[in-house]
């Protein structure tokens, strides 16, 4: 899939430079928690998934909100759901629970701790990104940078602030998120084909 980068830095100038590029496979979005939980069975079969959420952003001082959506990425889909309508279903906290199944992601310590205090649950396989590729000694740890550093594309952050609250999401605003979240699973497996994660 590609040499391990010999390019351990890259610029804001240099990144903007590179093509853009985007998750084109299937988006799944789920909204009710009779289809949310159902949806979540399904992964519990998975063994590797890309891991991120989205939170409407808080322009107040003191302003925050929970987060409003869970993006989980297989081989061949991305499941968005829409935790502030479905809820962390059973089936969803199992998979986040589950040490057998692997949660690739950038930055999730707060990811985590922001889903644990909308539903109490013991995370286990989660990996941070960052660690690995501090290992290989790259300097962008951010998924943008790690993308444009392992893969030679850049990625639309356009969508970043965002209302993710809104009952119904734009196409614009579901490729964002499923975007991060397939970049995640990707990422782990150049990591693990480099020997950095097991």
């Amino acid at each position: 899939m590609m040499n391990f980068p010999e390019k351990k830095h890259i610029t804001k100038a240099e990144i903007n430079e590179l093509p853009m590029q985007a998750y084109e496979g299937p988006i799944h979005l789920y909204n009710t928690p009779d289809e949310a939980d159902a949806a979540a069975k399904k992964l519990l079969n998975e063994t590797l998934l890309g891991f991120d959420t989205e939170t409407r952003p808080a322009f107040r001082k003191g302003e925050s909100y929970d987060p409003s959506l869970l993006q989980l990425a297989t081989e061949n889909e991305v499941y968005l759901f829409q935790i502030q309508q479905c809820g962390l279903t059973p089936n969803l906290l199992k998979v986040l629970s589950s040490p057998k199944i692997i949660k690739a992601g950038v930055a999730i310590d707060r990811d985590i701790s922001e889903l644990q205090a909308m539903a109490p649950f013991e995370a286990n396989g989660f990996i941070e990104l960052a660690v690995p590729a501090k290992e290989a000694r790259i300097k962008n740890l951010g998924l943008r940078g790690l993308t444009a550093i392992l893969f030679g594309f850049r990625i639309s952050k356009k969508e970043q602030v965002s209302n993710w609250a809104r009952q119904e999401l734009t196409p614009s605003q579901q490729t964002y998120a499923a975007t991060d979240a397939w970049l995640g699973r990707i990422i782990y497996l150049a990591f693990k084909k480099n020997g950095l994660v097991g």
